[in-house]
């Protein structure tokens, strides 16, 4: 398979001469089968505006993968022109939510995804809903567990996150394996042995044997005291999850919206003994 990493920002865009060599696009990872154009995107944050440019002119045909619901994880939708176009066909799944009312309890799941989804893309916070996008599009729910997607065997897990039911990906073509979990807060389970959170199963069984774990590694060590309530880990957690779980290789993502160009290069080098570990970089291109 060959991973795109399309928008590899947390919480927000980060425009500016500071943020150019690692991309200010907010999350989003298009995933390719050999010798082919992405087909399976997980996220769609501003950096799918990134996944048009791939396709070479042609429609989005595939499917859409979120992991929650939060703005910098969706934001990308109604400016995605491969996907906007009346030959495209999209099917977009994101964790199944509570239901608001009764009468949402009573839709099917794909009307009940749309709306969750629409809660934050319909007037007045935006002009369209998602049915105003152009072309074929579906949505649905997804439980935890084993489903296929384009031709990919993808599990689902739970992972703790502040804010809405959030999950982590785990991707296989039969050959190669990698694990998504861009949005992570580990304390919320407590300290763990580390004091960076707990290693909880579902992230283990996500990331074992995994070629590559692409992680959130939106703080450092001396921030997680006070920032972790935010909802995310320490890039340190990430790295020592990788390790438990015999991952070969980590990226670290989801970059807080102001650690400049020269912040992460500093991350970079703290981590550059670990050969098995790399800096998300927004427009990277990697086989597996």
């Amino acid at each position: 398979m060959r991973i795109y990493l399309c928008g590899v920002r947390g919480s927000t865009p980060a425009p500016g001469a500071e943020f150019v060599r690692y991309g200010g696009h907010t999350s989003c990872v298009a995933i390719a089968p050999d010798g082919d154009v992405p087909r399976l995107i997980l996220d769609a944050g501003t950096g799918l505006r990134r996944v048009t440019g791939l396709l070479g002119g042609a429609p989005f045909t595939g499917t859409i993968v979120l992991t929650h619901l939060h703005w910098d994880h969706v934001h990308g939708l109604p400016f995605f022109s491969a996907g906007d176009r009346d030959d495209a066909r999209v099917t977009l799944l994101l964790p199944e939510q509570e239901a608001q009312n009764e009468e949402a309890q009573t839709k099917e799941g794909s009307a009940g995804a749309e709306e969750v989804l629409a809660r934050g893309m319909s007037p007045p916070h935006f002009p369209i809903t998602p049915a105003g996008l152009r072309g074929d599009w579906s949505f649905g729910g997804l439980a935890p567990g084993v489903f296929k997607a384009e031709g990919f065997t993808v599990e689902a897990r739970e992972v703790p996150h502040k804010g809405g039911r959030t999950f982590g990906y785990r991707v296989s073509d039969g050959h190669s394996a990698m694990a998504y979990i861009p949005d992570h807060c580990p304390t919320a389970l407590g300290p763990g042995p580390d004091g960076w959170g707990e290693y909880h199963p579902d992230a283990l069984a996500l990331a074992a044997g995994v070629d590559l774990l692409i992680h959130d590694s939106f703080l450092r060590p001396d921030e997680v005291a006070a920032q972790a309530s935010f909802g995310h880990p320490a890039a340190d957690y990430a790295v020592a999850l990788a390790h438990r779980a015999g991952a070969r290789r980590v990226l670290l993502t989801h970059h807080k919206p102001d650690r400049t160009d020269d912040a992460l290069d500093a991350l970079a080098a703290r981590f550059r003994p670990d050969p098995a570990v790399t800096v998300a970089t927004e427009g990277a291109l990697i086989n597996l």
